[in-house]
């Protein structure tokens, strides 16, 4: 397959820029056509890819699918012409040659409707693989893909537009390019029959169609365009219609009276994103019913012509029904042959979104051909050495210039306020992310050194904004480590070590009970705090070498709280630890507390050298210690 040619020239917004000369016009042209072409390779390589057999029962259904409407053509000819003779003669022999020939008729209609049944059962058959082998690409490319690229607006967009497009659009266009060798096929046939009558009537009808040819594709490329460029618009009737569907939204929207106007919003935006639509439906539609006046005039003038000739005896009867056949036939197959390409045309412009997804690069990978191995179940050495990041489409840094080293079975607990960085430092420790400037050192080499999926491997983490899985509970605990084979006793320790127990024996099922009501009537909806006991569950149940817990225990009450980091307290012996946590309690016992201050760190130290120095870790603390005296001494 020769490689994917890219979009032509653009401008900044992205459209494809015109020839500004008569002279690059040609390369206009030919660039064109090489996009086009590669665009249609691309997808019968997607369709191979799939199964080949549909791309042979396709052939085949197509060039079947041509040549019937000729033999069917001819059959009603040659029944009309028995049938004038029948009526002028009554012999027997006539006769039976009449229903000979209505019986031939009902046997081709009967195969050409088995045909049709047959094609119609394969294409559905082959929508289905094609779609889903489409979407299994996407899915396992979204694996590969730099976390990065979900923060670029642009290429999300094209991921969701991809992901939207896999539904129907490879397998229409394949169908529509099958469709072109049964028109093909169809015209060829039909044309040369009826250059027994006259040369230049089907060279006059293909003439015809090239004024509706441009008009489909001026239109076709304008409709593409509009949407483009308007796909803010539609990410916004899709967010407001989202907004009054999704379950979690649900009570906020009907206590907050926010039905209306969001639905307004909806109805503002889509008032003007029709708006623009319309003009274009009924401008291509103006010009089509204009041409087609003119095109059904000079039809007519043509079937004047035959009726004169079977009037003079020129022609016979059942030759002005298979003459007036081929001309109705070429007519409307030189439409439907452009209404298909320009469709095809279509259809390879928004195939540029799943090319572009699919083709994007990795970058965060490994930087050696042989990839450093790491060492399983010890402990892990980590360093920062002038270490900045910024968001992708950024102009500053979030993280900006961090030396830390985070030494092997400590435990380190990153302290600040929101927006200090404190996440995103978990992110580029784990390699989600890679530094914009400096170097990450695990155990004293380069992470970018090591394979990405091996340093994945180490870390046993709970996020802050953490998984809420459709699964059973016990999938959900397992998830923490799918790598590790299934035990039941693992996971039901677990889930005593992250006081989960009690409400998972209260459910229907247990273990096994489906959670959230997304794919099971009798799901089950936990609380937040239920959700993250559950989400600290994968952590114990991870047997991996380094954890890492972002505000752990941010929706549980005092009394879980603290027996959820009397078990950490276990559960982190002999391991690189590292904590987020607003609630200053969990750090006194960390071995080094880094505080961080708008992607800084300000101050690190033990819990006592920090108060000490009454910095701004002393502020913090003190301030929370307030709040619990305070409490304390109004229950006094």
């Amino acid at each position: 397959m020769p490689p994917f040619m890219g979009p032509p020239p653009s401008d900044s917004n992205g459209a494809m820029q015109k020839p500004k000369s008569l002279k690059e016009v040609p390369a206009f042209v030919i660039q064109l056509l090489k996009d086009f072409t590669s665009r249609l390779i691309y997808i019968f390589k997607l369709v191979w890819e799939t199964r080949p057999w549909i791309l042979f029962v396709m052939m085949f259904t197509a060039v079947l699918t041509g040549i019937i409407p000729v033999i069917s053509a001819k059959i009603s000819a040659d029944l009309i012409g028995r049938l004038a003779d029948a009526s002028n003669s009554k012999t027997l022999e006539i006769f039976w040659g009449l229903v000979n020939l209505l019986i031939i008729q009902a046997a081709f209609q009967f195969i050409t409707s088995a045909i049709n049944q047959v094609t119609s059962i394969l294409n559905s058959i082959a929508g289905e693989l094609v779609v889903n082998h489409v979407n299994v690409k996407i899915m396992k490319k979204a694996k590969e893909i730099d976390m990065a690229d979900f923060d670029r607006p642009d290429f999300y967009e094209k991921l969701e537009n991809a992901s939207r497009e896999a539904g129907h659009r490879p397998i229409q266009i394949l169908r529509a390019s099958f469709q072109i060798i049964s028109i093909m096929i169809t015209l060829i046939s039909f044309i040369v029959a009826l250059s027994t009558f006259s040369l230049w009537v089907p060279l006059i009808l293909v003439v015809l169609a090239i004024p509706s040819a441009i008009i489909s594709f001026v239109y076709r490329k304008k409709n593409f365009n509009y949407m483009r460029f308007r796909s803010k618009d539609r990410r916004q009737l899709s967010y407001y219609s989202g907004l009054m569907t999704n379950k979690d939204l649900v009570k906020e929207v009907k206590m907050f009276n926010l039905g209306d106007t969001f639905i307004d919003r909806y109805q503002g935006v889509f008032t003007k994103y029709f708006a623009g639509l319309k003009k274009l439906f009924v401008a291509e539609g103006l010009w089509q019913i204009l041409i087609s006046f003119l095109s059904t005039a000079v039809h007519t003038s043509f079937y004047i012509v035959l009726a004169i000739g079977v009037c003079k005896s020129k022609y016979q009867i059942d030759d002005y029904s298979f003459y007036a056949a081929a001309l109705s036939s070429i007519s409307g197959n030189v439409m439907s042959l452009i209404s298909v390409i320009a469709s095809i045309y279509e259809g390879t412009l928004f195939i540029d979104n799943l090319i572009t997804f699919m083709e994007r690069d990795r970058t965060v990978s490994p930087t050696l051909e042989q990839p450093r191995e790491i060492q399983h179940h010890v402990a892990h050495r980590f360093e920062f050495k002038d270490v900045c990041f910024r968001y992708p489409g950024s102009d500053h840094d979030v993280i900006s210039h961090i030396n830390l080293v985070i030494e092997e079975g400590s435990t380190v607990v990153l302290v600040g306020l929101n927006g200090a960085g404190k996440t995103t430092l978990i992110k580029l420790l784990t390699r989600l992310y890679d530094p914009t400037e400096g170097v990450i050192l695990l155990d004293g080499y380069d992470i970018k050194e090591y394979r990405v999926e091996d340093v994945y491997s180490i870390f046993g983490i709970i996020f802050q904004d953490f998984g809420k899985y459709a699964v059973s509970v016990s999938e959900n605990i397992r998830f923490g480590q799918i790598s590790k084979p299934y035990d039941i006793n693992e996971i039901m320790k677990a889930a005593d070590e992250s006081n989960s127990t009690d409400f998972i024996n209260k459910l229907p099922d247990k273990f096994d009970t489906p959670l959230m009501k997304y794919f099971e009537t009798s799901g089950i909806e936990l609380s937040i705090g239920q959700w993250q006991k559950l989400s600290i569950a994968r952590a114990f149940y991870s047997d991996t070498d380094v954890l890492i817990l972002d505000e752990p225990t941010a929706s549980l009450d005092a009394i879980a709280e603290s027996e959820i980091y009397r078990q950490f307290d276990d559960l982190r012996k002999d391991r690189t630890t590292l904590f987020v946590s607003h609630r200053l309690s969990s750090a006194t016992t960390a071995d080094k507390i880094v505080v961080l201050e708008y992607g800084k760190i300000v101050e690190t130290g033990t819990h006592i050298e920090l108060l000490e120095a009454k910095g701004q870790y002393y502020k913090l603390f003190t301030a929370q210690a307030e709040r619990y005296l305070t409490a304390s001494e109004y229950m006094e």
